[in-house]
């Protein structure tokens, strides 16, 4: 919602502003689409160039997450700390036999099936069934530092192939001003062999030329480059739901007490998305 108003304020203020002032947004609107056909090409043929067809499809996607935001609210990370917390109850509790069902077939699991929203992501379920399958497994003797090593590399690894395409945005974005020059040169040489016209006809030729600078640099500075920085926001916050997991999930294994796991687990999420401890506490105790 955001980005699409910063897009509608950007070309408002940078075009409206130019008219305002006494521009001709005439020569401008001509040359545009032949700028943009270089510029973009030049743009999309870097792309190709430099990623594979998955990264592209990533890419995509992720333009998806610029204008939806994060996914994850105050309720799913309610939701993803009673999930936790109810399995490693039950690991204590019940003992591994019990939640063993749960960790091998997530999607035909009871607990699980309670949270639809959280069971869609395949990251978050996988990072909570891998990393309990360890336990269990393990018969309760690995260390909890072990555990808490294994999963912040996992969640390290999953971040960073997610901001992959964030990065590749960012790569354009740096590319756009000097492809915005080669636009402008080829503007420029095509004037050259027009030399013979008349001063008024060159001068409008030289300006058209001058507008793929600025096209490379107004799509670099307003649009690509801000993109690539609202995806890794946005990549950073939907990783924090798998932060919460881990906290969980190591306090338990150190035997902390419940207050303690509560707080271990609010201490990762945005203060806007932080259920306060009185819901939590009152939750898990009525599960």
């Amino acid at each position: 919602m955001f980005a699409a108003i910063g897009i509608i304020v950007l070309l408002v203020m940078v075009f409206g502003g130019f008219a305002f002032t006494g521009g001709n947004l005439g020569p401008v609107m001509e040359a545009l689409p032949h700028e943009m056909l270089i510029i973009g090409g030049a743009g999309l043929g870097a792309l190709i160039i430099g990623n594979s067809s998955k990264e592209l499809k990533a890419l995509g996607s992720v333009m998806g997450k610029i204008f939806k935001g994060p996914k994850y609210n105050r309720q799913d990370y309610l939701d993803c700390i009673f999930l936790v917390s109810r399995l490693m109850k039950m690991l204590r509790t019940e003992g591994p036999v019990a939640v063993e069902p749960h960790i091998e077939d997530p999607a035909s699991s009871s607990v699980f099936a309670e949270y639809p929203k959280l069971l869609k992501d395949t990251t978050l379920i996988h990072l909570i069934a891998d990393t309990l399958r360890l336990v269990v497994v393990s018969s309760g003797t690995l260390d909890p530092n072990a555990v808490e090593d294994v999963m912040d590399n996992t969640i390290k690894n999953h971040v960073h192939h997610t901001e992959q395409p964030a990065e590749t945005l960012q790569t354009l974005s740096d590319a756009l001003p000097a492809l915005g020059i080669v636009a402008a040169v080829l503007g420029v040489v095509k004037t050259m062999g027009s030399i013979d016209k008349p001063p008024a006809i060159l001068g409008g030729m030289i300006g058209s030329a001058l507008v793929g600078t600025f096209l490379g640099v107004l799509l670099s500075y307003g649009l690509v480059g801000p993109f690539a920085n609202r995806a890794k926001q946005v990549i950073a916050a939907d990783a924090a739901i798998y932060h919460v997991v881990k906290q969980i999930i190591v306090a338990s294994l150190n035997g902390h007490p419940l207050p303690l796991v509560i707080e271990a687990a609010r201490s990762g999420i945005e203060h806007s998305n932080q259920p306060s401890f009185a819901e939590v506490f009152d939750g898990m105790r009525g599960r």
